[in-house]
């Protein structure tokens, strides 16, 4: 993991509609959030937010389409993901004269289905619960859960990721771990 942290501090100072530089130094390509390293993910998760927080902006899109907790919600992460890869390629410098009209076109789209991911999820502009999930004959229900209070959606976000990061990092560590073990023979 890296050693940067991700503060509202990073975001002082930058023109919020200003979306020239990119966070990651490689060609867009799909992500697969499952299957990101912590330090990929981090990077992901920082430009992502940062194209999100642009694109709500410069669109005016109301939370009712790209609500504060949207990082908390793997549904809106992945239409989201999806929607910034296409951008990325629509705007590519080499790309042809019409895709950025074709992905305003997808774009409506997408805000179709992020409102109705939204309204699945259960998360607001100022209160948020995990998304309902529903159960399957033969499988424990979920615990209850409750809603909470969106007080700083940008100290949460930070939380989250580092979080995240860590979580991912423990697992790659476990793994590297295991690979120096000797393999347990069975009785």
């Amino acid at each position: 993991m890296s050693d940067f942290v991700p503060t509202a501090e990073a975001h002082e100072g930058r023109d919020e509609d200003d979306y020239d530089e990119s966070l990651v130094a490689e060609p867009p390509h799909p992500i697969n959030w499952n299957l990101l390293t912590a330090n990929d993910a981090e990077v992901e998760w920082l430009e992502l937010n940062r194209w999100v927080d642009w694109l709500r902006r410069t669109y005016g899109l109301p939370a009712a389409v790209i609500p504060p907790y949207w990082h908390r919600h793997p549904e809106l992460v992945w239409e989201l993901s999806a929607l910034h890869l296409h951008w990325l390629c629509a705007y590519d410098p080499n790309q042809n004269g019409s895709a950025p009209l074709g992905w305003h076109r997808d774009f409506a789209d997408a805000r179709l289905r992020l409102r109705d991911w939204v309204a699945t999820s259960g998360t607001r502009l100022d209160r948020d619960r995990p998304t309902r999930q529903a159960t399957w004959p033969g499988e424990e229900p979920p615990t209850p859960s409750e809603e909470s209070m969106i007080t700083d959606r940008e100290a949460d976000f930070v939380e989250f990721v580092v979080d995240d990061v860590q979580r991912r990092q423990a697992a790659e560590d476990e793994f590297y771990r295991s690979l120096g073990d000797p393999p347990q023979e069975e009785p």
